[in-house]
């Protein structure tokens, strides 16, 4: 019996939802289910420093405007410390880990590409973080749903790469590694400016012996200077009063629709159109501008 698809949307409480998030969701979802699929949503909420009061409840409100209705409980990461842990100490005992005292600032003088400086220095993890041995040729191969064939080489171009930082807090690549398998993710559908982290993340699952997704990374949307659409470059909420509207642009841009196919259809229905048009082949593979409508004014 084939496995069960599984996708997920994974967003980070920093903020609501732009356009640029809202591609990501719905081409997860649209993806999830055309597989006859589940699709889970799971909240990123392990930075404090950088998480907004109400984020998480906004972006779940905004999820249920725009009809993309997950399957399950949401999984906050919040509650997943003491799992994290559990793997960091197994990597720690088995020595494919270590502790690490470099400052990012050290980091950045090397060029982003760590230098194995502490891997034999034999230090607690009191006050440092915690680093992942990269064996040397390490080269990771994958075949991505929109980008196509890919290689990354971890060792030309991030070193021994952190999985619990300085302050204590676990790590994105360690956190959203050790979630996809615990939740059974078999199709990681998300923006192409985390394909960098795929590697990584391959990397990592391979090590702890788990089953790796299949990735597929949209391109990112970029706003009117050429910039991609994020929370640090301050892209704006999206504009909730016509979700169908929303939808009926997302939908155009990554290439599900052409104008006229959506006239009068509501958010339910259009959704459903949609799931039975899905095709991976006619996403665009290149940044495209935003529609500025979707926002709020």
């Amino acid at each position: 019996m084939a496995t069960p698809s599984v996708g997920r949307f994974a967003p980070s409480p920093t903020g609501p939802l732009h356009f640029g998030s809202l591609l990501a969701a719905l081409a997860s979802y649209l993806d999830a289910r055309a597989r006859g699929g589940q699709w889970l949503v799971r909240m990123e909420d392990i930075d404090p420093p950088r998480e907004m009061p109400g984020a998480a409840a906004t972006i779940l409100r905004q999820l249920e405007q725009h009809g993309l209705e997950w399957d399950g409980d949401v999984l906050f990461q919040s509650t997943r410390f003491a799992a994290y842990e559990a793997v960091i100490d197994q990597l720690l005992a088995s020595g494919q880990a270590y502790c690490c005292s470099c400052s990012r600032q050290r980091i950045q003088s090397l060029g982003g590409v760590y230098d194995g400086h502490c891997r034999h220095r034999n230090m607690t993890r009191q006050g440092n973080g915690v680093r992942l041995m990269v064996p040397p040729a390490t080269t990771i191969e994958f075949d991505d749903l929109f980008q196509g064939s890919q290689q990354q080489d971890l060792n030309r171009d991030q070193g021994d790469f952190v999985i619990h930082r300085r302050d204590g807090l676990p790590a994105y690549q360690l956190a959203v590694s050790v979630d996809d398998a615990f939740q059974g993710i078999s199709h990681v559908i998300r923006g192409s400016d985390l394909l960098d982290s795929t590697g990584r993340q391959i990397f990592l699952l391979n090590t702890l012996g788990r089953k790796v997704p299949v990735y597929g990374h949209i391109p990112v949307a970029l706003n009117a200077g050429g910039q991609k659409l994020s929370k640090q470059n301050l892209a704006p909420s999206l504009d909730t009063r016509d979700p169908a509207d929303n939808l009926r642009t997302a939908l155009l841009w990554l290439g599900v629709a052409r104008e006229g196919d959506l006239a009068g259809l509501s958010v339910a229905q259009m959704l459903h159109w949609a799931v039975s048009q899905w095709d991976a082949t006619q996403v665009p593979r290149h940044p495209g501008t935003a529609a500025p409508g979707v926002y709020q004014h």
